[in-house]
């Protein structure tokens, strides 16, 4: 082995796919992985996800979580449910080395359990890609769906939590031919009641509030995600400004980007139709009508193109001034091009540097001067029992959005720190 060459080549081991499933029943195994923090907070107050996946059967189950202290909570709720329902203990889990999953409390319920924790290895996430991979399918699906229905960002938590329902029941697990709601649940899921998210729909105002003869009897919402404890939906009422669950609910699945794209080639195609058969007409009358014909559906194309000037009544483009395919210039960037050789370019690093610069010492001056127009200070006399706090000068060159020196400016600032 040359030692040079690794020093200077090694590089990552390569982890190969696997063609065969390792284990034999559900629950055998647990891939888990935590996602988060959220820029945004749900609308439960959530900003973290505790995503599970069984290896057998590529079941998901997604915890919303407010803190990271709340995983061992969530995850010991969810295997009790889980080993009721199936009858049968969990024998491994997987994940990373993080604080959530390394502690005492996960320790001692393992211990306690009789069950098997495996780590990946640090900056490995590759042997824990099971949950790492479907971690990705869900942000993008969420992100998609969001952007698909102009949706505000604190819907986060539902959109994932309705795309970790579809993909149970949509998903075929590759080598076993069958989806994860059929391996894990032993029969074939009902896909009749998925709906589109975020799509408009209709909320019965069942007893919720006594509503006059006249008045409407539902409320318009939008629709979130499927209820985990009942057989209803949960929507959001846009009148309530509230989630409820309700089962009552009518759904408008139509796309209206879709529907506006579908008239809009209908009206172009019927435009074209029109052009085609007034072409033919021309041209049984002569040679003059063809002629007028081309240039009216020559107008009707330019119309199409899109214009760098549009002209108005009244107005000429000869009496405009400058170029006007340039930009507008902005009072600041005005004042920039006026003033650009009195700013200096270069940062100094102390007092010294600074007073060598007569644009800094302008800027220093300006600070001074500052202080003595707001009449911030007063001068008092010195006492021994004094802590005298000193003063320095702090630079800096402002910038505007394109990068370019617009100022120079000169704090004195107090030590604080002293």
């Amino acid at each position: 082995m040359c030692e040079a060459g690794q020093k200077g080549k090694q590089t990552k081991v390569s982890f190969k796919s696997k063609n065969f499933v390792s284990t034999e029943r559900p629950l055998e195994m647990l891939h888990m992985d935590l996602f988060g923090p959220s820029r945004t907070m749900s609308m439960d107050g959530n900003l973290y996800a505790l995503v599970i996946v069984d290896d057998f059967s590529r079941y998901t189950w997604t915890l919303f979580l407010a803190a990271k202290n709340d995983t061992f909570h969530a995850f010991k709720r969810l295997a009790k449910m889980l080993e009721n329902e199936k009858c049968s203990k969990i024998v491994c889990i997987r994940s990373d080395y993080g604080g959530e999953f390394q502690n005492e409390k996960f320790e001692h319920f393992c211990e306690k359990h009789g069950i098997n924790h495996n780590f990946s290895a640090p900056r490995t996430p590759q042997q824990n890609g099971v949950v790492e991979r479907k971690n990705i399918s869900l942000e993008e699906l969420a992100r998609t769906m969001l952007n698909e229905n102009s949706l505000p960002k604190y819907f986060w938590a539902d959109v994932v939590n309705t795309s970790c329902y579809v993909l149970n029941r949509v998903l075929i697990r590759e080598i076993l031919k069958k989806t994860p709601y059929e391996l894990f649940k032993g029969r074939r899921p009902v896909l009749s009641h998925l709906k589109v998210f975020g799509c408009k729909c209709f909320i019965l105002n069942n007893g919720k509030e006594s509503i006059g003869k006249f008045d409407a009897k539902a409320d318009e919402g939008v629709f979130l995600n499927y209820a985990t404890q009942s057989h209803a939906y949960r929507v959001y009422n846009k009148r309530l400004m509230i989630v409820e669950e309700c089962m009552h609910v009518v759904f408008d699945d139509t796309n209206p980007k879709l529907q506006d794209q579908v008239s809009k080639n209908a009206d172009e195609e019927d435009l074209l139709q029109e052009q085609i058969s007034a072409a033919e007409k021309s041209i049984t009358v002569g040679n003059q009508s063809v002629e007028k014909e081309k240039q009216s559906t020559k107008k009707v194309a330019d119309n199409k193109l899109p214009k760098d000037w549009i002209q108005p009544r009244g107005l000429s483009k000869d009496n405009i001034i400058g170029d006007i395919k340039q930009g507008v210039s902005t009072r600041r960037r005005i004042v920039f091009c006026e003033h650009v050789t009195f700013v200096s370019q270069i940062e100094p690093k102390n007092v010294n540097d600074a007073l060598n610069d007569s644009n800094w010492i302008v800027a220093m001056q300006d600070e001074l001067n500052q202080f003595t127009r707001n009449d911030v200070w007063l001068l008092v006399p010195k006492t021994n029992d004094m802590n005298i706090i000193g003063t320095k000068w702090d630079f800096r060159k402002k910038m505007d959005e394109d990068g370019n020196i617009v100022r120079n400016k000169a704090r004195l600032v107090a030590k604080g720190y002293n």
